[in-house]
This record gives structure tokens, sequence and C-alpha cells, in this order.
């Protein structure tokens, strides 16, 4: 193990990109061939990401020079504790999804398994990298894979989602074009740690400059989590498009929370000299009201996989909201809410898919229907994944959102952290258990026939959901691992040490 530690980071981004590659050569292959790569690929980043926690776990940080051009010169890949946070939580939510892929969504289109690699590839790419730029090409790597899958199995309106989803992104892929060409401008060059140098002895006349492109970036990475005004792509994507490719995307969102807390912690933090705090004054009101439009957007749903599409934005504004805090009690708490939230709305979105079938015409469309069969299994996980995204005791969500609290007690927007989070969880709560009694207990008989679900169906949304109750026996060394990272995002000269060694 100890000859494979230093190239450790390069996998979880090669992986991907040659099972991607395999899989478009294996394409006139027998199905369950195919079915299989995909499987082995994604099942194997489980381990990788372990065996990055472990390594990272002392607080090392790996780092792998592409082609042994040192940086800044060359390209790096970074692998800290945050990086490898990142990465086990995609590879959890891949593998879940993907097992509900193999139960029949996977044939309604070309290219599925091709193009669930490429966003894998994508997505590691973009925890991994170390330079902006690379950091804008995983971004859209991602995304174009995440076009395909949006639109996988086609529909009228899938496309009319995928069609808002696809010119927005182009939108924000040119202001992230026009931020990185400032700041290379100014600096000269585009990896992070040298960016972070450089920035902090910004001088007085490109200050200006430098401050609109930071404030660039942050547009970029706020419309990619979603965040309070350019979250209105979101519900129609991810209430449109098919169970798993919905519940991968929930991991999607979290790239742009990801890259606000690695950005603005590495190179607009604290120690950034004149661009230092540059969100100080947008993050946290932002945060509050992302979280208060996705409580609403939630309550006024009509259908489930809407009310969870809303939930998603819900989360995007507590987890922002602990990140804008702005504090290493704030960032870890964010940082054990973040896994939670993933892997509850990502076991919402796959549980949706077998309560829409076991309700025949009626689908997840909140209206009195008949008993669906399969009701006491499909309810049991409904009640366990409503309790985790509500924030309601004993499940991880209502840990995460006590650390949030407590860390916000020494914050000036105490009051209002308190206030909204407490008020939107108790929205929450209405909101799922009217859902909850809409689609599991006004019930009446109807001439149609109802098939239950397969358990193939609803397993991995279950397997989902131990995990979360996994988080919970488990609570205390995640909280330290994440009071730990945040220690270090805190501390960004040692993430520049790292990757620059002793190079001014």
């Amino acid at each position: 193990m100890n000859g494979l530690t230093p190239h450790l980071p390069i996998l979880p981004v090669l992986l991907p990109l040659v099972a991607g590659i395999v899989l478009l050569a294996l394409r006139g292959a027998p199905l369950v061939l195919q079915r299989a790569t995909s499987l082995v690929a994604t099942a194997a980043l489980v381990p990788l990401a372990l065996a990055l926690l472990a390594s990272a776990g002392d607080g090392t940080q790996l780092v792998y020079t592409l082609g042994d051009w040192e940086a800044p010169f060359g390209i790096v890949l970074v692998a800290d504790r945050l990086a490898a946070w990142m990465l086990m939580a995609t590879a959890l939510v891949a593998l879940f999804a993907l097992l509900q892929a193999l139960a029949g969504a996977d044939l309604q289109g070309r290219h599925f398994h091709v193009l669930y690699q490429l966003q894998l590839f994508g997505l590691n790419g973009a925890f991994l990298t170390g330079d902006l730029f690379n950091l804008f090409v995983f971004f859209e790597i991602l995304l174009l894979a995440s076009y395909g899958l949006l639109l996988h199995g086609g529909g009228r309106l899938r496309v009319k989602a995928g069609l808002h989803f696809v010119v927005i992104n182009l939108v924000g892929s040119t202001l992230f074009l026009f931020a990185v060409g400032t700041l290379y401008g100014v600096t000269g060059t585009l990896n992070m740690a040298d960016l972070a140098v450089k920035l902090a002895r910004t001088v007085p006349e490109n200050l200006a400059l430098v401050e609109a492109a930071g404030l660039m970036l942050f547009g970029v990475f706020a419309l990619k989590a979603a965040l309070l005004p350019l979250h209105l792509w979101l519900p129609a994507a991810y209430a449109q498009t098919s169970a798993p490719v919905a519940a991968l995307f929930a991991i999607m969102t979290k790239v742009g929370a990801y890259s606000i807390l690695r950005v603005y912690s590495l190179m607009f933090g604290a120690e950034g000299g004149a661009v230092a705090n540059l969100l100080a004054d947008w993050l946290m009101p932002l945060a509050l009201l992302t979280l208060v439009a996705g409580t609403l957007g939630a309550v006024a749903s009509t259908s489930l996989r809407q009310q969870i599409a809303y939930l998603v934005i819900a989360s995007v504004g507590t987890l922002l909201a602990a990140f804008g805090l702005d504090s290493a009690e704030g960032v870890a708490a964010g940082l054990y809410y973040l896994p939670h939230t993933t892997l509850g709305t990502a076991a919402f979105f796959l549980l949706a898919d077998p309560i829409r079938r076991a309700r025949g015409a009626l689908g997840d469309r909140f209206e009195s229907g008949a008993a669906m069969p399969g009701a006491r299994v499909l309810g049991g996980l409904f009640f366990v994944a409503a309790v985790a995204l509500a924030g309601l005791p004993p499940l991880s969500g209502f840990l995460g959102k006590f650390m949030l609290l407590r860390a916000a007690l020494g914050s000036p927007w105490l009051p209002w952290v308190w206030a909204i989070v407490l008020t939107t969880s108790l929205f929450a709560v209405i909101a799922l258990a009217r859902s909850g009694s809409l689609l599991f207990y006004r019930t009446h008989s109807t001439p149609e026939v109802l098939t239950g679900p397969r358990p193939v169906e609803w397993l991995p949304a279950a397997g989902l959901l131990l995990l979360i109750l996994g988080m919970v026996i488990w609570a205390g060394a995640l909280a330290d691992y994440g009071a730990a990272t945040a220690a270090q995002l805190l501390e960004p000269r040692r993430y520049i040490d790292a990757v620059l060694g002793d190079r001014p």
C-alpha cells in the first residue's frame, strides 16, 4: 500500500475515465457485460475514497504532480481531508444510485453507463484539482455528462427542463471563463495555492479587478449550488429526470458549495490581504434566504419529486449558512451536515420512484388515491427519510442542525440563524407530514390494478438510509473528522506549503 499511496489522488479520476472509454467500446456488447463493468468501476471508488480518508486523516495533504511538472507550472491534484470527504460521499451515492438504475432505468436511452462514468470523472476531478482552470474543465465535463443523463429517456417535460438547465449553465460557464481570465491576467497563474499567495499581495490598482473576478466566481459557484436567486433551474431539472440520475445529482449541487468553501477559504479568506473576507457580507444572507425559499417551495409542492427538489435547495441554504458563520465550529457543522443531506435527498429520490410506480396513473402527485401495494415497506422508508430531511431526532439531520445552532452562539447572526433554521424545520415537518398523509393514508378504492414494488426498487434507498443511521452511531468520530477538516481549511498556509513547497 505504501507504494500505491503517492498515486492515490489520480486513481479516482482515472478509474471512471477509463471505465467510460471501455464502456464506449463495449456499446455493442451484451448488456450484462456493460452493467458489470459500470458496477465494478463505481464500487471500486468506495475503497479508493476510504484509502484517501485514511491517508489524509492525519493531516497529510497528498499532492500529485501530473507529468512530474512542479507547481505552479504544472497541473496538480491535491487530496486533503476535504477532498477525501467529498469523494466518499460521491462514491456512496453513485453506487446506490447505480444499483437502482440496474433495475431498468439504464435501458430508457443510449449510453447511460458511459455518461454515468464521465459524470463521476468530472465530479471527482473537481474535488481533487488544485488548479482553477482545471476546476472549470471538470465543471464542464460533469455538466456535459449531466446534460445527457438529464435527458436520458426523453419526454417533453424532461427536454424542457433540460433546455433550461443547459442554457443557464452555459451562462455560468461563460462567467467562469471571464473570472479565470481576469485572475490570470492580473496574477499570471491559475494554480490555487499560487493564486492565494499572489492575491494576498494585490496592489491597489488591481484590487477592483480581483474583487470583480472573485465575485464572478462566487456567482458561478452559487449557480452550481442553486443559491438564491440562482436556484430556479433546479426544481424542474431534478423533478423531471429519472430517479437514479436525480439521486446522483444530489451531490452535484455540493460541488458548488465545495468550491465556495475551497476557493474562499484558500484565496479570499482571513489571510487574503486586501481581498480578505470577500464574501463576508454576501454568503450568510443569501444562504438564509435560500433556506426560506426552498422550504416554502417544499410546502407548496404538488408532487413528491418536486418537493424533494425544493428540499435540496433548502439543504443548500442550511449548508452554506454553516459555512457563512466563518468559524471552525460552523464549517465543522456544515461538513457533518453535507453527507447527511446528500445521502438523505438521494435516498428520497430513489424512494420516490417505487412510490410513483405503485400509485399507477396518479404517480407521485399529492392527490388521494388507492392504497398502494407494499405501502408498509414504502411508508416505513418514507417516514425515516422524512425524519432525516426534516432534521428531527434521533437522526443525523438533527445532529447537524444542532451543531449549526451551537456554532452560531458566538455570531452576530445568532438571532437570524436560530429563528430561520428552527422555523423552516417546523415547516419542513408540516410539508412532509402532509405528503405522507396524502400518499399513504387518504386512500380510496379504484378499479385500477396496481403493482407492488420489487425489492430491487427500494433496497438502494434503504441502503442509503442505513448509512444515515451509521452517521448517528459514529457521530463522534465523524464530527471530530469534520472539526479537523475545518481547522485545516482555516489554515491555508498548510495547503500552500504542501503544493508549493518552500517556494515563496
